[in-house]
């Protein structure tokens, strides 16, 4: 069973960054999908992005059109984390982003085909 931790959530300017790390515990990443997801308060959760596990240093990445171009999701399999770089953040990135891991190589989508998350990691971007 993989357990998992985010770290790196904060208050930050429109604008500005943000580096949000998943890391896991209980086991390695092998083998596993890894994808970020964000609940806004009211809103349903949404996917992010995600990123496969092809090899120990090939991997692919997707991501939601709301975010592609100013977020870079990476893995760290040494250290057995995944990272979410965002960049030019502004008021509509504000949620809880949550982490979580799919056994199976291929990145995925949809939040019901993931078996591990983590506790989530507040991200508040003020205008």
């Amino acid at each position: 069973q993989v357990q998992l931790v985010e770290s790196g959530g904060g208050l930050v300017q429109a604008g500005g960054s943000l580096r949000l790390s998943c890391a896991a515990s209980g086991r390695t990443f092998t083998n596993y999908a890894v994808g970020w997801f964000r609940q806004a308060p009211g809103k349903e959760r949404e996917f992010v992005a995600t990123i496969s596990w092809i090899s120990w240093t090939v991997s692919e990445a997707d991501y939601s059109d709301s975010v592609k171009g100013r977020f870079t999701i990476s893995r760290d399999n040494a250290k057995n984390t995944v990272y979410l770089r965002m960049n030019s953040l502004t008021p509509e990135d504000t949620a809880v982003y949550y982490c979580a891991a799919a056994a199976g190589r291929l990145g995925r989508r949809v939040a019901d085909d993931y078996t591990n998350w983590g506790q989530g990691t507040q991200v508040t971007v003020s205008s």
